[in-house]
């Protein structure tokens, strides 16, 4: 453990409720009476063949990894994703072999044609713009959306065929939500839940003729089924925006628990089921066809004990003292996003911009360090958005800007762990100004590694962390000039009310961690009615 004072990251009560419905969870295909299963469009685990002919598997980063192994450290479970790349029939017991024994996974095969559309053709171009509330970057697809429908389906065959009597499924994501309903059907020997399935199968055999094993046990019961959404879910007048709404929304319902990140998503939710399905709802749940799904919160968090550890080590240390002699002087800002038009980086600059026009006496002793992270640069509006920001960028530095001092030091590219949690830890001021966003765990990380120097975190209204970080100041990033205000308050706040929003923020990191977010929902899984029953049994 590291010097620094830190809560538990799960609290004992919640661990000892838990431990009894979690104790037999064995972390193998085979072991226990009681398994969880955690279901995911990737891998936690990236997979790459050398001229040799040899794999090598090598563990994944990203939000999604993060929260789920931060929870490994309190549960297990076996993890379901695509394998990421097109591994030959003959090489997959290999394959299979190595990540069940040394990663707990199991690996769904996609054929590259039904991979790429069901990734980048309907998830990333319908599902994700949708809910993120860029409906005009959606660009339906007939043949995208059978895709779609053919991985969910080639991930619901895999998961049945895995699935022991008192299982937990743990689903993940918008990538699979049509992939509930058809596991539910196979389980419950009503076919796949698709109304097209014989079609369905056809097609998919024509594109992958690999016939999957057979289930290990024919008959099951007691199944649980979780789904848990990680991006915002739309209020109802845009969602019905989706030609294929009722279909997604039906996906997902024969779930025993779905999961979302506030209260606004669960709510946005419960009122598209009605507005779109004629569902009536109640405040946790609804009833559909006999069965009760409830439906829940539960924000995201870090694995905070890696960002306060990581810090007292010597990678970090000798990065901080390099960064502190180099601004030397100044205020930093520090900016981490991936290169989403989500994340709302032209409105951060513009803001900047306002606010270094406004506060001239600030020009040459703040600078933002803004990291941009790689992401889907493939894609035209993507492609439009990096040329926004480098011209955004070019503009203010030259304005602003002298032959000793830049105020923007923009990076499009990632950074090792070591120079993030360095960079993290000597800025004064951590800028987000997303447009949406489910959680944002930046201003997360941010919290976790300024026990020391106590920065000020600038938060947007649309992003899923402000309904929890009290503490912070938080904007809407269409305003410029409260953008521009917010950066000066944060630049000029005292002493002690820094101090002061810091322990409120940290305390609050603290407890809900990732791994308190994955035994919570697990906790309520657990619980759920497993039965056919109505909200007025139980």
């Amino acid at each position: 453990m590291s010097t620094l004072n830190v809560e538990t990251s799960v609290d004992s009560a919640s661990m000892n409720a838990l431990s009894s419905a979690i104790s037999d969870m064995g972390n193998s295909f085979g072991g226990g009476n009681k398994r969880l299963i955690v279901v995911s469009n990737r891998l936690p685990v990236t997979i790459s063949k050398d001229a040799k002919g040899e794999y090598h598997f090598k563990r994944s980063s990203g939000g999604l990894v993060s929260a789920l192994s931060g929870c490994k450290k309190y549960m297990s479970f076996t993890w379901i994703g695509w394998s990421g790349v097109n591994i030959p029939v003959k090489d997959r017991p290999i394959v299979d072999k190595r990540l069940a024994e040394e990663f707990s996974c199991q690996a769904v095969y996609l054929s590259d044609d039904i991979a790429e559309r069901h990734y980048n053709g309907f998830s990333n171009s319908i599902l994700w713009p949708l809910f993120h509330y860029h409906p005009r970057e959606m660009n339906f697809d007939e043949a995208n959306w059978l895709a779609y429908r053919q991985a969910n389906l080639k991930f619901a065959r895999v998961v049945r065929n895995l699935l022991q009597d008192g299982d937990m499924v743990w689903v993940q994501d918008y990538h699979l939500m049509l992939m509930p309903k058809m596991l539910r059907s196979m389980i419950e020997g009503t076919g796949s839940g698709d109304d097209d399935l014989d079609e369905l199968e056809h097609l998919l055999k024509e594109v992958d003729p690999v016939e999957d094993p057979a289930p290990v046990n024919a008959t099951i019961s007691g199944i649980k089924i979780g789904f848990f959404l990680h991006t915002p879910f739309p209020s109802s007048e845009i969602y019905r925006i989706l030609p294929v709404c009722r279909e997604i929304l039906l996906g997902v319902l024969t779930c025993d628990l779905l999961g979302f990140q506030t209260y606004d998503y669960a709510r946005h939710f419960l009122s598209s089921c009605t507005g779109v399905l004629g569902i009536p709802t109640m405040p946790n749940g609804l009833i559909h066809e006999g069965r009760y799904a409830q439906v829940g919160t539960f924000p995201v968090g870090i694995d905070l004990e890696q960002f306060v550890d990581g810090l007292q080590t010597e990678p970090v240390m000798k990065n901080l003292e390099e960064f502190e002699q180099r601004f030397k002087g100044v205020k930093l800002i520090v900016g981490v996003d991936r290169l989403d038009y989500i994340k709302g980086l032209p409105q951060k600059l513009h803001a900047l911009e306002v606010f270094l026009s406004q506060h001239p006496e600030w020009v040459g002793k703040v600078v933002l360090v803004q990291l941009a992270i790689p992401s889907r640069g493939d894609v035209e509006d993507y492609q439009n958005l990096r040329a926004t920001v480098n011209e955004l960028v070019g503009r203010i530095n030259g304005r602003f800007g002298t032959v000793q001092f830049m105020p923007i030091h923009y990076m499009h590219k990632s950074l090792p762990f070591p120079e993030l949690l360095a960079l993290y830890a000597v800025s004064d001021v951590c800028l987000v100004t997303s447009t949406r966003d489910g959680m944002n765990l930046v201003s997360y990380e941010y919290i976790a590694c300024q026990q020391e120097r106590n920065g000020v975190m600038i938060l947007s209204e649309f992003a899923g962390a402000a309904q929890s970080l009290n503490g912070s100041l938080v904007v809407n990033p269409w305003d410029s000039q409260a953008v521009a205000d917010a950066i000066h308050e944060a630049l000029t706040m005292d002493p002690e009310t820094r101090k002061a929003n810091q322990q409120k923020l940290f305390k609050y990191v603290s407890k809900y961690s990732s791994a308190y977010w994955g035994t919570s929902f697990v906790k309520e899984l657990t619980y759920a009615p497993s039965s056919l029953r109505t909200r007025a049994d139980l």
